[in-house]
């Protein structure tokens, strides 16, 4: 299969195929119901009754990080306050299908597509206090179990300037001009070249289709790790602009601790990003509700407090 987007799959995965696969590796299962409720970039997910997901990679990519997610995840629970879903079944490969799969704990919610900024404002503490406890893990522990280090190199500002002047360009002709001018603006104002290094252990990759929230708005759990890595703060402290409103940003600061211009400077950057690239996936999947949430996304990033 040759692939001309980064979203593209290698490998499809049926429902029949994953049923197959899941039946027989863990026949304790096998009464249950079987549904798709996801596809990412990676995986493609199922949720098998009601206490169980599965996901299966479908990028030749995430085989390695679904490996390192089912070695890792276990160990984090000391350390975070908002519900993940935790490895369970560890599916072995087949004649019929060549990777790993995992089978997690069900966590239940729903994507934070159209909130308020009330809702959106009243996580801010609760994500701050998931951030900085996710950070405070051992990076000797995370490093002896294989988590790779910045393999997005995000130190690199003018590199990844360069992909998002890339992005605008793909986008321009799909926005309005209001849009493109405001991330125009953004991209020109930004002057840096690189960042110094700073380490933790980042999720690495939190946006709107990588959150839950509740039945009131707040945030209820945090899923896909497949982006585990070792990196600069910034790439998840990133929230605080994409996900939350400009009046909520002092809240999520004063609970997280103090944060250097620097990792400002790239976390509004990922905030920025990461819906560039959403946006134009929901572009080519002709999927107006996501392409519109990365739109509102972007917006509130810019956004001054």
């Amino acid at each position: 299969m040759t692939n001309s987007n980064p979203w593209d799959a290698d490998w499809e995965v049926s429902a029949p195929l994953a049923s197959s696969l899941i039946f027989r590796q863990f026949p304790r299962l096998s009464s249950m119901p079987i549904k798709l409720i996801g596809c990412g970039w990676d995986n493609v997910v199922f949720r098998v009754g009601d206490e169980y997901v599965f996901r299966f990679p479908r990028r030749n990519v995430a085989v390695e990080l679904i490996k390192k997610e089912g070695v890792l995840l276990p160990m984090l629970a000391a350390f975070l306050t908002i519900p993940y879903p935790k490895p369970f079944f560890y599916g072995e490969p087949t004649n019929d299908y060549p990777f790993p799969f995992l089978g997690y704990t069900y966590v239940p919610g729903t994507l934070p597509k159209g909130l308020t900024d009330e809702q959106r404002a009243s996580s801010a503490v609760a994500l701050a206090t998931f951030l900085k406890g996710l950070h405070a893990f051992p990076l000797q522990r995370a490093r002896e179990h294989g988590i790779e280090h910045d393999h997005r190199n995000l130190l690199d500002i003018a590199q990844r300037k360069e992909k998002m002047q890339t992005f605008l360009s793909t986008l321009a002709v799909h926005i309005s001009e209001e849009d493109r001018d405001a991330i125009a603006n953004y991209l020109g104002q930004v002057v840096r070249d690189r960042i110094r290094p700073r380490e933790v252990l980042l999720h690495g990759d939190l946006h709107v289709k990588n959150m839950l929230v509740d039945e009131a708005g707040q945030i209820s759990g945090i899923i896909d790790w497949g982006d585990l890595n070792v990196g600069h703060p910034g790439a998840d402290v990133s929230v605080a602009y994409s996900f939350l409103p400009p009046q909520a940003r002092q809240s999520f600061f004063h609970a997280y601790g103090e944060v250097d211009e620097e990792t400002k400077i790239l976390a509004r950057m990922m905030a920025v990003y990461i819906p560039m690239l959403l946006w134009m996936q929901a572009i080519d999947h002709k999927d107006e509700e996501v392409a519109e949430e990365a739109r509102m996304t972007i917006r509130r990033a810019l956004a001054d407090e």
